[in-house]
């Protein structure tokens, strides 16, 4: 009889990020705040980046209660030098990076019409310009390394899905998200660098906090938009930490170039 291989003792393991050096861009915000802290939880060491300094302290702060090593860039990925810095201050303070997580972005809601062209690129720019630029700061860090990595990028459902209040902006720079994700989970495949997209709908932030109160706007808006959501709620941030976790360890080494729909089943219908 074979003998089982050492995972299956403990298969909890494939998670596992300990020691693992993370760049978090974005860190300011929602999704950035909630990655930096369940990256923190489960053992990383951690770059944080965001433009925001007061709000990147406090996500400092939150990491560190976690028992996390943490480094802090007060940058946000706007131009190329930004983005070659953030990724040379993880390997500065650590010696190396292993996973860049782009949580930073943007939204403008505008009607076409109405919409002056640099509004429609400050959106790309913030959505998809930067991830690029990370992202290629990123491989030429990891790819002479030889040592594999992980990137996760932020996508949303409307990068598949459209939207009636001025999206158009959004919804082009999320569908190059996942366009993006997909181009680099082939170029980087024989790297060993997996790159995968989360893409949210609506759930609990700062942001949207007024969609889970109890009044009149917000019961309507609310049972207008889980109508179309099978699993019959708004989502937690503990919805999106399980999939962060997955793409960010080694238990989705064999996933690359996927956007993975955290959303209830609403991009399903």
């Amino acid at each position: 009889m074979s003998k089982s291989p050492d995972w299956l003792k403990h298969p909890a393991s494939l998670f596992d990020v300990r020691g693992k050096v993370a760049v978090v861009t974005g860190a300011s915000g929602a999704f950035g705040a909630l990655a930096s802290q369940v990256l923190a939880g489960a053992g990383a060491k951690l770059v944080l980046a965001a433009g925001n300094a007061k709000a990147l302290a406090e996500t400092e702060s939150a990491c560190v209660q976690l028992g996390a090593e943490v480094a802090t860039v007060a940058r946000r990925p706007t131009t190329e030098a930004d983005c070659e810095a953030i990724v040379t201050a993880g390997v500065q303070a650590f010696g190396r990076v292993d996973i860049l997580v782009v949580g930073s972005g943007l939204n403008d809601p505008v009607p076409i019409t109405e919409m002056p062209l640099e509004r429609f690129e400050a959106v790309m720019d913030g959505n998809l310009t930067g991830a690029w630029l990370l992202c290629r700061a990123f491989g030429r860090h990891a790819i002479p390394r030889g040592e594999g990595g992980k990137v996760v990028l932020v996508s949303s459902a409307r990068g598949k899905l459209g939207h009636p209040a001025g999206y158009s902006a959004y919804c082009a720079s999320k569908a190059a998200t996942d366009g993006l994700t997909r181009a680099l989970g082939c170029e980087w495949g024989k790297h060993g660098i997996t790159v995968n997209a989360i893409a949210p709908t609506v759930f609990r932030s700062p942001l949207t906090a007024w969609m889970f109160e109890d009044t009149e706007h917000a019961n309507a808006v609310r049972a207008g938009f889980l109508a179309r959501v099978p699993i019959g709620r708004l989502g937690e941030p503990e919805d999106l930490a399980g999939p962060l976790l997955f793409l960010c360890s080694r238990a989705s080494d064999f996933h690359t170039g996927h956007t993975v729909y955290a959303d209830g089943g609403y991009t399903a219908g």
